[in-house]
């Protein structure tokens, strides 16, 4: 998928998945935060967090902070350790994606965000991709998309979350232009994406999703950030004997 971002619908999609992930985890603090795949989408630009990692299957990759060289299914962190992992289509070409969403689930801490990105099937998009798929077997056609990966339904992607204990914060769609492989025909089509969340919402190219850990059960307890001061103890009249009066003041 890294030479597919080079091409034109590539790059209209890089561009809107920064886009929506700078402005998603420019909030989110902590003090460790993974992204996991997806090297050309620098989904911890814009976070503050001390410690950053890039995790990749495979090695030669452009480092953020850290970079780690590990099976997205048996992370090197303990568990309830990092504040925010971004997932950047990395579900869709995990070899076993549910291990690997159960293994985000394992190192987030409790009310940690999961940050996912992916390709939606229910689109103009995914439609010319399958059609492309049919034609391929019949021994002519060229794929729209990469033709590694699972791509993974929105509302399919809601349901793994919540089955993990995950609350979905956000989520929305975009990019509702055609599937045109030109940049001149990608412009032509900009309108679309004026449109498109107002008329028909569901059917964008891609999806993007933040998501909590919850942990049932746990309350979270703020500082003290106003001490009631002890209250002094208040003098009591004691009632007494008056004093005798002098016999001079008679």
């Amino acid at each position: 998928m890294q030479d597919w971002f080079q091409t034109p619908p590539g790059r209209y999609l890089l561009e809107w998945e920064q886009d929506c992930i700078d402005r998603a985890v420019v909030d989110i603090f902590g003090y460790h935060a993974l992204q996991l795949g997806a090297p050309l989408v620098d989904g911890l630009r814009a976070n503050r967090m001390p410690h950053r990692w890039l995790g990749v299957d495979h090695s030669g990759a452009p480092a953020l902070n850290r970079t780690l060289v590990t099976d997205y299914r048996a992370l090197p962190f303990p568990a309830n350790s990092v504040d925010l992992i971004v997932l950047p289509h990395t579900l869709e070409y995990s070899l076993d994606p549910h291990a690997t969403l159960r293994e985000v689930e394992r190192v987030l801490v409790p009310e940690g965000r999961v940050v996912i990105c992916g390709l939606n099937p229910a689109s103009l998009w995914g439609l010319r991709q399958k059609r492309s798929h049919i034609y391929q077997r019949l021994g002519y056609g060229q794929l729209f998309l990469p033709a590694e990966g699972e791509f993974i339904g929105y509302w399919r992607m809601r349901d793994w979350l919540r089955l993990l204990g995950f609350e979905v914060e956000h989520g929305h769609f975009g990019l509702y232009r055609p599937s045109v492989a030109g940049t001149v025909w990608l412009e032509r089509f900009a309108w679309m994406d004026r449109l498109g969340p107002k008329w028909w919402p569901i059917f964008g190219a891609a999806y993007f999703l933040v998501a909590i850990k919850r942990v049932r059960g746990m309350r979270l307890l703020g500082p003290a950030w106003k001490k009631t001061p002890a209250r002094a103890g208040q003098s009591v009249s004691v009632v007494g004997r008056s004093p005798s009066r002098s016999r001079f003041e008679e």
